[in-house]
């Protein structure tokens, strides 16, 4: 009897001895291969790739989401990463820089602050962090890029004209630019017309201005859109709450933003303010 205890217990070494490696190897590759992101305030399918370093159509087949679906606060998505093995060091991601720090928001903070205290603007963080607008949560970790490079982020968006005021609309980026006297103050994730509905081209200024319109069509109708600047014919620049998909083509003409970016534009500019809309 003892014996044969004796041959049971080994048995069940052997087995747990061969399996343990076969677990910690699956477990390796499910924490190489992807990851789980939960969705913060303010984050979107954009600015989540962006992060993550992979495009939005992957983490759309991962989650088995459409192309047109919206994320909310608290979900949890599957990041997929680059095939790899256990041992494969993983990917370094905007939240580890090489170039600057990492600064995370404390209470009572906002992007002004925290750029007074780095030496470095908001559009700069904003356009470092790749975030759609200049709101930021407590805990948040923000890149701070360092001078050489925040300068390289200025250099790389469009110029300004030299008017006072002006808001660039770049169409390739789905970006908004603001500028005040020649410096940058502010950027926009948005989104811009679709192929069949393309946004306006050219150099124009807003002529008319609603707190609050009424807006519909042969297949819509959306009610007390906020904080709306026409710039051209029925062209204007207006706040949007029936997506949250910035960063891509939405809108059946118009530049669609943020609330909150749209009452800052609303704030900021006024008649005569110069829009220019470049591919």
């Amino acid at each position: 009897m003892i014996k044969r205890r004796s041959r049971m217990i080994i048995i069940l070494v052997v087995a747990v001895l061969f399996a343990a490696p076969q677990s910690a190897t699956a477990a390796g590759l499910l924490q190489v291969n992807s990851v789980v992101h939960t969705v913060q305030p303010g984050e979107n399918l954009y600015r989540i790739s962006l992060q993550h370093g992979v495009s939005v159509d992957a983490i759309v087949q991962a989650n088995g989401l459409s192309s047109a679906e919206t994320v909310y606060v608290g979900q949890r998505l599957i990041i997929p990463q680059a095939s790899g093995t256990a041992n494969d060091p993983p990917a370094v991601t905007s939240a580890a820089p090489t170039d600057g720090a990492i600064h995370i928001v404390q209470p009572g903070e906002n992007l002004f602050r925290i750029g007074l205290r780095h030496g470095l603007s908001v559009a700069q963080l904003q356009i470092a962090n790749q975030l759609p607008n200049s709101m930021v949560y407590v805990g948040q970790q923000l890149r701070i890029p360092s001078s050489v490079l925040a300068a390289a982020f200025v250099e790389a968006a469009p110029s300004p004209s030299g008017e006072a005021k002006e808001i660039v609309v770049d169409l390739s980026e789905q970006r908004v630019y603001v500028y005040e006297n020649g410096s940058l103050v502010r950027t926009m994730i948005v989104s811009t017309g679709v192929a069949a509905t393309p946004t306006v081209q050219g150099t124009f200024r807003i002529y008319l201005r609603y707190l609050k319109q009424d807006m519909s069509g042969p297949d819509y109708y959306l009610p007390n859109v906020p904080y709306v600047q026409y710039f051209y014919q029925g062209y204007g620049l207006h706040g949007t709450y029936w997506h949250n998909n910035f960063g891509r083509p939405m809108s059946r003409g118009c530049v669609n933003l943020t609330i909150a970016d749209s009452e800052w534009l609303y704030n900021w500019a006024s008649i005569g303010t110069l829009v220019r809309v470049i591919p």
